[in-house]
Order: structure tokens, then sequence, then C-alpha cells
């Protein structure tokens, strides 16, 4: 049916209007009820342009020509339809279906809403009549209102156009009104929104109960709300926030109005800052919270299926301290994101991994039968990391330490699988790294001490515990005092000292090792100084040990300038002892650390050379001036064969080179009387003199010799 600019339904052209109540057509219903000639009641009826209904208890029983003409219906399609489904809120206001007899008068005006045979509503209004009340008979004449007559209000309809929410207006099941934000919402124009019905145009079948649950909670409490979604005309769900309130009139409900607003943008908010609160930012892993309710939702499965177990791996990034001091923490950042990319690539589709925080990664294997499938994983991660990393346009090797755990009868949550875990990755890292240890309970007491020794040597770098021992080293031709070697030492409780040989591993895994060589580097310079002070002649040479770790941090050179500063001590009299496997990591830098030392005029020894078989090449190209032979090497001086050759030619070779060469552990006169027939300039020893303290150190400086007698 055309429509009329006003959204009406239109009359045939030719047929005018009816305007005002036809209240005439009441005497007109009642005379053709009286006349005997059917036919001619329904031609009179049909030809009027006006629609007119004929009601009997309720039900419509015909329907004139321009009546079935809107509505699309043909001849016998009207009888018996009630009148509520002809004529929407012909009784506005109200709950329940009523006919024309609930009036109290016998002719009343009208205004209702007529669905036309393409569903659109045509705004209708009219007067319904009595005729015969003891037979619930009525006669409802109507036609399409007349807009100019009864002026439509612009100012609500223009607020809602204006409204950025979308606002559908449902009436009886039916939209009477979308809003142009809908329109942009979802796809739907006013003209194929109006006389559908919502739950068909947007809501997707799997809402359709909580639709349902949105209506009924808005009959029950006035209104509803909801975080939903709702689907626009391609099919695509849109992320909406609903609101849902009644549509009155006088008092009552006769609808719902709907209120949209898209939260799109604000979900994907959401999901963001949901998934960063849940994921490391840095390599997009899950984080511990995350990897941990993993875990959990594993060893629940586990419970419910034993024969599909799973387990845990603990890693630990071998070399990542040392990047991070030697190239910086973008260099390190660069590395842990290049190791989360090889841990995804190695895992299978079931497992997951995770960062942990620092340089520790964890990982969940699941549906394994025994220990033997957690070795697979951890050896296939092991090859994917001891290939090297292009940091930076340098080749890093990373490396790991993995520990293993398998979920056990022990293992309630997913905080002690992975503890120990934790313990077995101790081990590896004790057993040099670049491997990976399974947990048992054996284990779990060796790194329980281990803990312990960390426990304790952090409690004596709180309390400063420690203190400075100086052991005396010779010129083994003459006896004379050359120096010392410092050392730091641990102050128990009791009163006595204790080396700090054992501990140092500890400190060096935890970082403790940088604050205990920064305090021992203050101690030596000091020392030097009052050295210096007290015997102005004499130019004896004092040693401190540097760790890997010390060696390389990035600081080291600025304490070092800062100590010289402050103490006032001679640079050249100073040495940096440094074991021969830190050269071994990365001589490159390690040269341009030595020649950075040397423009300070601070010399630096190889320490424990022969400790590792490390390359004689390091004799010849690092810029050191002193190397000190590892206990054994010393030892091999009373021997025979091959060992002493070996012994020979590396003091020959050190001499030739100009180095000062050094036995350390001498024990008996046959070793002194040997290295010295050798070459060998220097020595130390508990033969030569054990450790001392401050002032016993400086009352031997005072004599110059030793506890052996010079000459031998």
């Amino acid at each position: 049916m055309a429509k009329s600019p006003t959204g009406a339904g239109s009359m045939p052209e030719g047929k005018p209007l009816q305007s005002g109540p036809p209240n005439p057509l009441k005497a007109i219903g009642l005379n053709l009820y009286q006349n005997a000639n059917p036919d001619a009641q329904r031609e009179v009826l049909d030809s009027l342009p006006v629609l007119v209904f004929l009601e009997r208890a309720g039900k419509i029983v015909f329907a004139n020509s321009e009546a079935r003409r809107v509505l699309g219906l043909t001849e016998g399609e009207w009888t018996s339809r009630p009148v509520e489904e002809v004529l929407w809120g012909l009784f506005p206001g109200t709950a329940e279906p009523q006919t024309l007899l609930t009036g109290t008068q016998h002719s009343s005006p009208f205004h209702a809403t007529l669905p036309d045979q393409t569903g659109h509503l045509i705004p209708v209004e009219g007067t319904y009549s009595i005729l015969r009340p003891e037979q619930r008979e009525a006669v409802i004449v109507a036609h399409p209102s007349d807009r100019e007559r009864v002026p439509r209000s612009r100012l609500m309809e223009d607020v809602l156009a204006s409204l950025p929410e979308a606002v559908a207006i449902e009436y009886q099941n039916h939209v009477l009104y979308a809003n142009p934000a809908f329109t942009r919402m979802f796809g739907y124009t006013p003209e194929e929104a109006e006389g559908g019905s919502l739950r068909e145009l947007i809501v997707p079948e799997t809402r359709l109960n909580e639709n349902a649950a949105l209506l009924k909670a808005v009959d029950d409490h006035g209104f509803s709300t909801a975080e939903t979604v709702r689907s626009n005309k391609a099919g695509e769900l849109v992320d909406v926030s609903l609101q849902v309130a009644p549509l009155l009139v006088d008092g009552g409900r006769v609808g719902y109005v709907f209120t949209f607003r898209d939260i799109g943008e604000h979900r994907q908010t959401e999901e963001k800052l949901e998934h960063d609160a849940m994921h490391d930012v840095l390599t997009g892993l899950p984080n511990r919270a995350l990897f941990l309710d993993h875990v959990n939702l594993a060893l629940s499965r586990r419970l419910r299926d034993p024969g599909q177990n799973c387990g845990v791996l603990f890693l630990d990034l071998d070399t990542f301290k040392q990047v991070n001091d030697s190239l910086g923490h973008a260099a390190g950042d660069a590395l842990l994101i290049a190791v989360a990319g090889r841990l995804r690539a190695s895992l299978r589709p079931q497992d997951s991994a995770a960062r942990l925080g620092g340089d520790e990664f964890a990982v969940l294997v699941e549906n394994i039968v025994s220990t033997y499938d957690l070795e697979i994983v951890a050896g296939r991660i092991l090859r994917e990391l001891e290939r090297s990393f292009e940091i930076f346009g340098r080749d890093i090797h990373a490396g790991a330490s993995i520990g293993a755990a398998m979920a056990g009868p022990d293992h309630t949550t997913s905080d002690l699988l992975l503890r120990d875990a934790d313990f077995a990755m101790y081990r590896a890292k004790q057993a040099g790294g670049s491997r990976y240890e399974i947990f048992d309970k054996h284990l779990e007491v060796s790194v329980t001490s281990h803990q312990e020794r960390e426990r304790e040597i952090r409690s004596a770098v709180n309390k400063r515990q420690f203190v400075f021992q100086y052991q005396p080293i010779y010129r083994l031709l003459g006896g004379l005092l050359e120096g010392f070697e410092s050392s730091l030492s641990l102050r128990r409780a009791d009163g006595t000292v204790d080396s700090l040989f054992d501990l140092m591993a500890v400190a060096e895994d935890t970082g403790l090792s940088i604050l205990l060589g920064r305090e021992a580097l203050d101690a030596a310079c000091e020392q030097l100084r009052i050295l210096s002070d007290r015997l102005p002649q004499q130019e004896l040479i004092l040693t401190v040990n540097l760790t890997r770790r010390q060696l390389y941090h990035p600081d080291l050179i600025a304490h070092l300038m800062k100590a010289l500063a402050a103490s006032g001590a001679n640079p050249s009299r100073l040495l940096f002892e440094v074991p021969e496997s830190a050269f071994n990591e990365n001589p490159d830098a390690a040269v341009a650390i030595l020649q950075r030392l040397a423009d300070w005029q601070v010399r630096v020894a190889i320490d424990d050379f022969g400790s590792s078989l490390a390359s004689l090449n390091h004799l010849v190209h690092l810029p050191v001036g002193m190397v000190k032979l590892a206990p054994r090497l010393t030892a091999a001086a009373l021997s025979s064969g091959r060992q002493l050759s070996v012994l020979e030619c590396i003091i020959h070779l050190g001499n030739t080179l100009g180095l000062q060469m050094v036995a350390q552990g001498i024990e008996t006169p046959q070793q002194l009387a040997a290295l010295s027939r050798m070459g060998c300039a220097l020595g130390q020893g508990p033969l030569l003199s054990p450790p001392l303290d401050q002032e016993r150190a400086l009352a031997l400086a005072e004599t110059g010799f030793g506890a052996f007698a010079p000459g031998i």
C-alpha cells in the first residue's frame, strides 16, 4: 500500500478522507441490520471510503472492501478475527483485550494503529458504536489520521533522532519507532524495522532466553540492563549495553523502550586490560598468575583422568645477567623476547609457556605418562636455546638451566609443583647450567642446603658480618715480601672467621657478588693507602679477586675510579685476579675491559690458570701482567713426565712474555725448591704464610720477610 508523507495509509484517488467522527453511521448500521437484503447491506458498506468493521462478541464478523484492501484480506479472511489483532491500541492503557462493550458510552471516538498488508503501521482514528448490547454487537468506523488536523509532536521525535544511542520503541511486540542511530548500529532502516519484531530482527537465537529474562525483569522491577550482543542486518554480532524500560500509556504497559549503546571499543579495551593483567607485557607470554591457573586446571583434569598426567619445566637463562651487565637492559629485553619466541616454537600445541619474571620461564607439559616425556620436551628446548641469538648485531649464547617436576600425589596445588621444578632447576644450575634435572626427594635436600647458604650470605651482607684477610705473596728467591692477596671472610656469631670461598658461588648466582666486590675493592684501596703511608719506600702490591659477574659489570670502572679517588691509593700497585674461565665466555669483551683497566694503570692477573685448561692464547692476547698457577699445577712440580713438562713450559712461556708467574698453594719445601729451579718468581700458600688480619699483615710488611728461610 502506498504511504502518505506522514506515514499514514492513503485512500484511493478520488475518495475524500472522512473528517470528523462519522456518528451517523450508527444509524446506517442499524438500518442495515433491519434490512432483509444482505447483499444490499454489503453494497452500501463497500461503497463507503472509510474502513468499516462489524464486531460481535469481540471478534470481527464483517469488514468492508476498503478495510479488506488496506489489510490485504480476501473476502473470507476477515471472519472471526479478534478486534485487538486488527486495531492495535483501540483501548490504550489496558493490559487485557477488551471489546467495545466495555465502553461507558454508546458511541466514542478512538485513536489506534492498523497494520497494513505490508506490515507497516498506519495511525487511524474514528468512532466505535454499540448497536445491540444484548447481542454484544458494535460497528467500528475508522480512517487514516489527518496529520494536518491532528499534528504529531516533532520535539520528541527530534530529540530521539539526535541521540547517539540507538532507540527502538516496541508497541504490542511490533516496532513502532526506530531512530537514525538504530539504523547506523544495526543497518535496518525505519521502514524495514517498523512493524517487525526486535526479537526477530536483532536478537540472536542463542540470546532468546536472555531477551525473555530482560523483559520479565522489566515487568517485575520496572527496568532491566545488560551488556550483551545483538545481531546487525549483515548477521554480525554487535557488543551493546542494553537498557529496557516499559512503554506506559495511561499507567498501563503497552510495550517497551529499548536503548542500545555500542560498547565494542570499550569491550576491546577491557579485553586488552584483562589480557595485559594476565600476560607479560614484554614477551606476550602468560604471566605467573595465569600460568598457575593453567597448572591448577591441569591438576584438576589429572584427578578426573589419572592416565593423563602433567608436569612443569622451570627455566633460568644462564647468561642473561652477563648480557644485561655488559650490553645493557635493551639487549637483555631483546634476548628475553627472542627466547620467548624459541619457546613457543619448540612446544607441542597442548603445552604452554610463561614468563615468571626476570629471566625465569616456565612450561606446562600436559598429556604425559612418565618423566621421559618431560625429558623429551626439556631436551628440545635446550637445543633451541643453544643456538646463538643475534642481538643488536652480535651473536649471543644464552643457554638455560631447566628443572622438571612431574605431578605426583603430593602436588595438590600449582605452587607445590612449581616449587619442586624450581628445586630441580637449582641442581641444574649448580651442575654448570645448559642442562636439565628431574626432581626427586634427594635433590630437594641438596637444593635446600643451597638455599640455606644463600640466606646465610644475605644475612652476612645485611649485618656486615664479613672481614678482610690478607695472604702474603713472596719472591721465592730471597724471601722478600711482594705483596698480599686480599680476600673476604665471614665472621660468625661465635667470633670465628671462615672463608667465603664456598659461598661465593651462591653470591655469584644471586648477584650479591657485585656488592661484595665493591666492599672488597674499597677495603683494598684503603689498605694500599695505609701501606704507602707506613712504608713509602716499598712498592708492595695488593690483589683483589674479581668474579666473572664483577668483571663484566658496567659499573666496574666507575666504582674503581671512585675508590681510588677516595683513598688516594696508587693504582699501579693494585691487581685484579680474574679466573681464567671468565675470559673464555667473551674474549673480545674481556680485552676491552682489561684495556680500560690498563688505562688506569691497574693490572690484571689470570687466576687459577690451568684449572679449566684455558687456551694458552690468553697469555699472548690478553693485556695481563700476572699469571697465578692453579694449585693442581703447583702440585705437579714434584711429579714426572708430561705434567711436569707442561708446568715447566707454562712457566717458561710466561717469563718469556714478561709475565709475573705466581705458584699458589705451596705446601712443602720440596715444591718450593722445585718451583724456584723452574724460574717461578712468586709464590703463596700454607708453607709460606696463612691469611692474616689487617694489623698482622701491616706488621709483616714492616719486616719485609715471611715465615720461610730466604735463599732456598
